[in-house]
């Protein structure tokens, strides 16, 4: 309950009031010098307003934890929502149910185990048919592909020594090709050699049947600048 002001004329009549009365009406006090002294001070405004802050900061934090507690909950809604719980307790239900029959049919299963599975054929489901053909080509894929397969992994651990012997290949093959375009070359000019040869045969045989028929005799220097000739008559 709020203490009446001593101060106020207009509260419960006690002897400053009467004063305050009497001052008023002599003229003393004027009454807007007493509503200015009814004024809140400023310090308890201050109060006020920092209570205020308080209250909203309190609020903020109060707001900040709820974000909090919902960004938790949505990164762990797999694990504590009730939607996902009721999928993978289904799951878990359905496999406790497999196992269940497993364990129901297990000396049957164990039999079948033992005894040899060549020429048998094993029951699909017809909805399971057309997974069925492309499980068997990737199979026949897999199986043609896997000699190729288990040498690629048996030679890993030689690549090292593999690729230097492939270096020394190459520099070896770059060797022999520089050869074989030198003896290209020179078989090449062998065969123009060859053919220029050709060439002269005709003609040193004619020279030669002429020499023979006429019986001359060339002298034994024959690539000289001066030629004799001498005949068999001259002898």
């Amino acid at each position: 309950m709020a203490t009446a002001n001593p101060w106020d004329p207009a509260s419960a009549p006690n002897g400053a009031g009467l004063v305050l009365g009497h001052f008023v009406a002599s003229g003393m006090v004027t009454q807007e010098m007493l509503n200015t002294s009814k004024k809140t001070a400023s310090c308890f405004v201050n109060f006020s307003r920092l209570q205020q802050i308080t209250n909203i900061q309190a609020e903020i934090y109060q707001k900040n934890l709820e974000i909090e507690l919902l960004k938790l909950e949505k990164d762990t809604a797999d694990v504590v929502h009730p939607f996902f719980l009721a999928q993978k307790c289904h799951t878990l239900q359905s496999m406790n149910n497999h196992l269940e029959a497993v364990l129901k049919e297990k000396r049957s299963l164990r039999q079948r185990l033992l005894k040899p599975m060549c020429q048998e054929n094993l029951p699909i489901e017809a909805v399971y048919h057309r997974y069925m053909v492309h499980l068997l080509e990737f199979a026949v894929t897999f199986i043609e592909r896997l000699e190729t397969h288990l040498e690629t992994i048996r030679n890993i651990p030689h690549l090292a020594a593999n690729l230097k012997k492939m270096s020394k290949a190459l520099a070896k093959m770059d060797i022999l090709v520089t050869e074989t375009e030198e003896l290209a070359e020179n078989i090449l000019k062998w065969r123009k050699q060859q053919k220029e040869v050709c060439s002269y045969i005709p003609k040193i045989l004619a020279e030669e049947n002429y020499l023979y028929t006429h019986d001359i005799i060339m002298p034994p220097f024959p690539f000289t600048s001066n030629v004799h000739v001498q005949t068999v008559n001259a002898k």
